[in-house]
């Protein structure tokens, strides 16, 4: 029987992420996300929004890329698994934490909304052309007499 366990998953920090060593000396960042949710009531007539926050593992250059360029509020693209453990604590009882582990991180914004900049990169290819010659509704075009010439 065939399984497939992979999350894509497009969020906001709710803190800034903090790196630990593990005692083997890889590091680990344990991290929180928060992803808008719409939902309809009964009584509503527009749909409401909630969020959700979901528990996020990345672990060794993953873990240090997420400590060094995202802080809290920041959107983060987190790609991985779900991942369900076990385990006793202090007192005794017995957590289930179910999280995911991430394979990739990612940025969701460029680097000039990231710092609050305006400005934004147009290609020329999505410009309108200008023509320099004399008769703006005519451009000028070089005919092509011999085929051959064509560089394709």
């Amino acid at each position: 029987m065939a399984s497939l366990n992979k999350v894509i998953l497009i969020g906001n920090l709710t803190a800034d992420p903090e790196l630990k060593q593990t005692q083997s000396g890889i590091s680990v960042v344990s991290f929180t996300i928060a992803i808008n949710r719409r939902y309809q009531s009964k009584n509503a007539t527009e749909g409401q929004q909630t969020a959700d926050f979901i528990n996020i593992v990345a672990w060794r250059q993953s873990a240090e890329f997420v400590s060094r360029f995202f802080k809290k509020g920041k959107p983060i693209l987190v790609c991985g698994s779900i991942q369900s453990r076990s385990y006793t604590d202090n007192q005794g009882n017995k957590r289930y934490v179910t999280e995911v582990v991430a394979d990739e991180v990612g940025f969701v914004e460029s680097k000039s909304e990231a710092s609050g900049g305006a400005s934004q990169y147009t290609p020329d290819a999505y410009t309108t052309p200008s023509y320099s010659n004399t008769n703006a509704a005519e451009p000028k075009f070089e005919p092509v007499t011999d085929e051959d010439d064509l560089p394709f």
